[in-house]
C-alpha cells in the first residue's frame, strides 16, 4: 500500500499540477496519499479480492490524482478517490473474468488483526456509519470475497458502496456515473444473489475466532498423526476444499468434496511435506489460519501455503481453503 502510495508521488511533478483553477502542489499530493491510503487499498481490496491487483490500483488512482486532478481541490478528496479506485476496480474485474483460470479461485490472503475490529491496515470507523449492512472485517472474509465472485463488476461496487461503506444512494450513484434508480435497482438484484452467504454469515466475532483457532490445531494434531479416521471425524458431511496454485504449483484443479475424499487429501499431502516445516497461527482475512512454510522441497511443490476453514453449524470444518500460489500470497509476512 504505501509502496504504490509512493511511486505514485514519485511521479508527481517537482512543481505544482493545474486542476482547473486550482493546483496541487506535490506537498499536496502527498499529504492526500498519506491520508486516504487505507481507505483507497481496502476499498480495491474488496473490490477485487486480490492484494497485488489493489496495489496497482491505488497507483494508477494516485496517479490519476496527479495528472487529472478533480476540479476543485479545496472539497473533500475521499468521494473523488473513491469514485476513480471503483471505477478502475470494475475494470479490472471484466479483464479478470475474462480470462481463463487454472484451477479454483480463491481471494489473496492478507493479515487482519487478531481481535474484532476493522483490518490493521484500515481507520476504525473512519467514513462507515453503524447502519452499514455488513463491517470492515467481515467484508475481507475469505466467505464472503467468494460470495462477491457471483456478482456482476457493477453489483459487486454497488454493493460495497451501500452495504459495507454505507454510502446512500446518491453518493452511490455519482461515484459509478449512473442514475440513482440503476442503484436501487442494481442493489437489489445484487443482494438477492447474497441470500446464500446471509443464510450463513461469516462473522468474525470473537468467539468465531476462538473455535476456529481450536479447530485448527485438532486439524493438524490428527494430519500429524496420519490418521485419517480422526481427520474424518473432524469434518462435516458436505466438507469441501478447495487449493489455489493459480497453475504455478501442483495442486487440485477441482473441488475435493467428501469426508473420506477430503481426509484422505490432506493426509497424502502431510505426509509427502519436506522436514523444515514452520509453521504458525496468524489472524488471516478476519479469522485464525495456518501459516506454512517449507524446507527443501521437489519441483513443482509450493514453498509456502496459507490454509484457513470455514466451521458449519455442528461447529465441524465445512470448508477448507489452500492458498498457495505466489501472487494470492503477495500480502502475507514470511
Amino acid at each position: 500500500m504505501d509502496q504504490a502510495a509512493s511511486l505514485a508521488a514519485d511521479r508527481a511533478p517537482s512543481g505544482a499540477v493545474t486542476a482547473g483553477t486550482d493546483t496541487l502542489s506535490r506537498e499536496q499530493a502527498e499529504r492526500v496519499f498519506r491520508e486516504h491510503d487505507r481507505f483507497v487499498w481496502g476499498l480495491c481490496y474488496r473490490m477485487t479480492g486480490s492484494a497485488a491487483d489493489a496495489d496497482d490500483l491505488v497507483q494508477e488512482t494516485y496517479l490519476r490524482a496527479i495528472e487529472r486532478p478533480p476540479p476543485d481541490t479545496s472539497q473533500p478528496w475521499r468521494p473523488w478517490l473513491a469514485r476513480v479506485a471503483i471505477n478502475l476496480g470494475r475494470d479490472a474485474l471484466r479483464r479478470r473474468r475474462r480470462l481463463r483460470y487454472v484451477g479454483p479461485w480463491l481471494p489473496a490472503a492478507i493479515e487482519t488483526a487478531d481481535q474484532e475490529s476493522p483490518p490493521s491496515y484500515e481507520v476504525s470507523g473512519d467514513g462507515q456509519s453503524t447502519e452499514a449492512r455488513y463491517d470492515l472485517l467481515e467484508s475481507v472474509s475469505l466467505a464472503f470475497l467468494l460470495a462477491l465472485e457471483a456478482l456482476s463488476p457493477q453489483q459487486r461496487a454497488v454493493l460495497l458502496l451501500r452495504d459495507v461503506f454505507d454510502y446512500s444512494v446518491t453518493e452511490t450513484a455519482w461515484a459509478l456515473g449512473i442514475s440513482e434508480p440503476n442503484v436501487k435497482t442494481t442493489h437489489h438484484r445484487a443482494r438477492r444473489a447474497m441470500r446464500a452467504y446471509d443464510r450463513n454469515r461469516c462473522v468474525p466475532t470473537r468467539a468465531l475466532q476462538e473455535r476456529t483457532q481450536e479447530a485448527l490445531a485438532r486439524f493438524v494434531t490428527c494430519l500429524t498423526s496420519g490418521d485419517v479416521k480422526q481427520v474424518e471425524a473432524l469434518l462435516g458431511d458436505d466438507v469441501c476444499s478447495l487449493s489455489d496454485g493459480g497453475g504455478e504449483f501442483f495442486a487440485a484443479r477441482v473441488p475435493v468434496v467428501g469426508r473420506d475424499r477430503v481426509a484422505r487429501f490432506h493426509c497424502n499431502i502431510a505426509a509427502r511435506r519436506p522436514l523444515g516445516l514452520r509453521l504458525e497461527v496468524r489472524a488471516i482475512n478476519g479469522l485464525p489460519a495456518l501459516v506454512c512454510e517449507f524446507g527443501d522441497i521437489p519441483r513443482g511443490q509450493p514453498p509456502r501455503v496459507v490454509t484457513s476453514c470455514e466451521l458449519g453449524r455442528d461447529g465441524k470444518i465445512s470448508r477448507l481453503y489452500s492458498i498457495v500460489a505466489t501472487a494470492k500470497l503477495s500480502g502475507i509476512r514470511f
